[in-house]
């Protein structure tokens, strides 16, 4: 609500494949051109469940940022930093936690989910119970308006929405509210705050969504005015009271429809994935040895794309036209499985050029990754700290 702003975040697994590359990091490109964006790298959610194993996760942090500025990720456009570095995180998750019900956490579905799926880990943590609310403090310390997540991930974002709802209404009623909201309104000046309150009518006596829509680009566009008087006339514009944490809106991402080498989801676990920045020999080897229709024991015998890994990829990389020809030489033999490949290792090589090219730099000086990361930690902690003294002002922690 305040500003234009994404967050988004990933665990360090290490160097990424081509179905992290497709399911997100293409879209943190788009995005990085279209708002502004903060990326970071959930080091403690790491913990989370990989508690027990924690001596990858340093070199993990490094290769996965690598492959971020691989994927064409700026460091000029994107904050790109380290969850554990920036303090805030743990504490605002602390002081959330004071007022969260324990039947929220208890019924956010992948909580259930993951127990049963990582059957081999000892989930019965705090730290595990208290994950999604680690992430709604990830999101809420910048109060990011955008979330980009997958359909799954979407009650994640409806909990930080709630989570954020009941701080503003224990928190944010300050003493003398609304006649500070009433002296904001008249820093806007003379039309400006005529037209708020023509619009603040509408919407509390008519229930006018367009009149708050557009009271709501009126605050934004106000320069003139500071963030604590902003937050009073967001509140004042509601009937409620300050809006210290704004509700964060999901931005729905599609799914990555990058098939792993055997035709099951691109997954490390599976070791059925192409690394973001594996070597031209690789690539060839993995995609020459994938299996194929199992119809086409010899050359001469037709097959089915349907039933073949590398048709999954063929709707990846391939036009219309190259499809067709697939279609109609593997129906008719008229193809081996092996020119069918060909043309899917050429867009491989041809797609991850450029991704190594970008990371050669930081692979030869792992400084100026660094140095990046670095920045980007110092330009998130500002961020974060002016959250912190907003929360805790409201919580009646604002006296150091």
């Amino acid at each position: 609500m305040f500003v234009d702003r994404v967050l988004s975040g990933m665990r360090p697994t290490g160097m990424l494949h081509l179905g992290h590359y497709q399911g997100v990091l293409k879209n943190w490109v788009r995005l990085q051109h279209e708002h502004e964006c903060l990326f970071f790298v959930a080091d403690w959610h790491a913990l989370t469940t990989h508690y027990d194993d924690v001596a990858v996760i340093e070199q993990n942090v490094w290769d996965m940022v690598i492959d971020w500025i691989a994927a064409g990720v700026d460091p000029s456009r994107a904050a790109m930093f380290i969850q554990s570095q920036v303090p805030e995180h743990a504490e605002l998750h602390l002081l959330l936690s004071m007022m969260t019900p324990l039947g929220w956490l208890e019924r956010v579905p992948t909580y259930k989910d993951q127990q049963e799926k990582l059957t081999e880990k000892d989930l019965s943590t705090y730290g595990f119970l208290g994950y999604p609310l680690l992430q709604s403090a990830d999101i809420l310390i910048y109060r990011a308006n955008h979330v980009p997540v997958g359909e799954d991930q979407v009650p994640h974002i409806e909990f930080t929405r709630e989570i954020a709802r009941r701080f503003n209404h224990l928190f944010g009623k300050e003493p003398g509210f609304e006649q500070k909201a009433e002296a904001a309104i008249k820093k806007l000046g003379s039309k400006k705050a005529k037209l708020y309150e023509d619009l603040r009518d509408r919407y509390q006596e008519q229930g006018d969504d367009a009149a708050l829509e557009a009271a709501r680009a009126l605050i934004m566009e106000s320069q003139n005015i500071a963030l604590g008087d902003r937050e009073r006339l967001f509140g004042y514009l509601e009937g409620g009271g300050k809006v210290i944490l704004p509700e964060p809106q999901a931005l729905l991402t599609e799914a990555s429809k990058m098939p792993g080498l055997d035709g099951n989801k691109m997954s490390k676990s599976y070791n059925n994935t192409i690394a973001m920045r594996d070597d031209a020999d690789t690539v060839t080897k993995k995609i020459r040895t994938m299996p194929t229709d199992p119809a086409r024991v010899r050359r001469t015998d037709p097959g089915d794309p349907a039933k073949c890994p590398v048709w999954q990829f063929h709707l990846v990389y391939s036009d219309d036209g190259r499809r067709n020809w697939v279609t109609e030489g593997c129906k008719s033999a008229g193809i081996g499985c092996l020119e069918c490949k060909q043309p899917i290792i050429d867009a491989v090589l041809a797609e991850q050029g450029p991704m190594r090219e970008r990371a050669e730099p930081y692979l030869e000086d792992p400084t100026l990754v660094r140095n990046i990361v670095a920045d980007g930690c110092e330009r998130a902690r500002d961020l974060a700290r002016e959250t912190m003294r907003d929360v805790r002002e409201s919580m009646g922690l604002g006296y150091t």
